[in-house]
């Protein structure tokens, strides 16, 4: 029986910070050792991030690198795991064009992701055509692979939805060619979006709230010392809310018990932090102080790592052009499966029917 397939990917709009790694890059290194999966193919959709930066290649251009090394500081082996640039499948494109006739108008209207989408980046009506067709563009990257799941948020299940929607009409239409994904959910529910340091819901380069996988230590520690966390907690004899406070968010997220013997061990684990925090009597920069000493152990092996990359892009090159030609190869015996289900594979049948 043949394993599972994973796509998964990101948006090459800058740097990676540790909310994408919470949120998405974790489970990627759990799913390349788990046995049950077969293959992984990472995007970085360079072509989805110019649907709203058209102006603004340059960014996108740099971005990718950027992105790619990331990957491989927090341990993406490309041995087992293929990277490749969205925009250099061209596959993907002309399957994008097929899936289109197969989806009104009104029903991508009607994804909830894409009216949020829209309504964050407050285009009103001038939705680009390429933003605007992105369900369907994500649609032809999930199924160009074969991939058999495909990890979101839950604020993207909408999307998956409307790929499975377009992968039943295509076979209903045309026959049993495609692969319909299933949604893999990260278990650990509670981490799934780490919220910026300032308490915003959400890390975004543009808010400053954001730290980074490369976030040298004195940037980090600066970051962590500036965190959000209790505006009530005046004094240290207050007690302390762990709703809303961004520090045991991060610690929730990062912290184990062997940390706590290394770090801060007057207290068993986070639980006794907790306690003692709610009860009063434990300032904010005595706690702060231990995120910062654990993240900056989570991060040094990272910046080790990256670091090399940075120093051997020509490395980080021949990876991509690997893992696109892989991807390549992929996308085309799946686009050859889906012209031949619909009849446009005309040499191929002329061949066999003039001979």
């Amino acid at each position: 029986m043949a394993g599972k397939i994973m796509l998964t990917g990101d948006r090459p709009t800058g740097k990676l910070h540790i909310g994408h790694y919470v949120g998405s890059l974790r489970q990627r290194l759990e799913i390349q050792k788990d046995p049950e999966f077969d293959k992984m193919f990472i995007m970085i959709a360079d072509a989805q991030a110019l649907t709203d930066n058209a102006e603004n290649p340059q960014k996108v251009r740099e971005s990718v690198m950027q992105v790619a090394m990331d990957y491989l500081a927090i341990g993406i082996d490309p041995s087992k795991t293929s990277i490749m640039i969205q925009s250099l499948v061209p596959q993907l494109h002309e399957l994008t064009m097929y899936y289109m006739n197969l989806v009104t108008v009104s029903r991508v209207q009607r994804n909830p992701t894409i009216k949020s989408e829209i309504q964050m980046r407050g285009f009103g009506d001038n939705i680009p055509m390429g933003f605007f067709n992105y369900p369907v563009s994500q649609a032809s990257d999930i199924t160009a692979f074969m991939a058999t799941t495909v990890p979101v948020g839950e604020d993207q299940e909408p999307m998956l939805e409307l790929c499975r929607e377009i992968v039943r009409r295509f076979n209903h239409v045309y026959g049993e060619v495609l692969i319909e994904p299933e949604i893999y959910l990260p278990p650990n529910q509670s981490c799934m979006r780490l919220p910026g340091t300032d308490g915003q819901a959400k890390m975004s380069k543009s808010l400053g709230n954001t730290i980074y996988l490369s976030d040298p230590e004195d940037v980090l520690k600066k970051k962590v010392m500036g965190m959000y966390t209790d505006p009530t907690h005046l004094k240290v004899s207050d007690p302390g809310h762990l709703e809303g406070n961004t520090v045991f968010q991060y610690l929730d997220a990062f912290c184990s018990d062997e940390d706590f013997e290394k770090y801060l061990p007057e207290y068993k684990n986070l639980d006794e932090l907790k306690e003692h925090y709610t009860r009063g009597g434990l300032g904010d920069v005595k706690v702060k102080k231990f995120l910062f000493n654990v993240l900056n152990e989570f991060l040094t092996p990272i910046r080790e790592k990256r670091a090399y990359y940075e120093q051997h892009p020509e490395e980080v090159v021949e990876i991509l052009r690997a893992g696109t030609a892989d991807a390549v190869a992929t996308a085309e015996k799946t686009l050859a499966a889906v012209k031949h289900a619909m009849q446009i594979d005309y040499f191929e049948r002329w061949d066999k029917e003039y001979k």
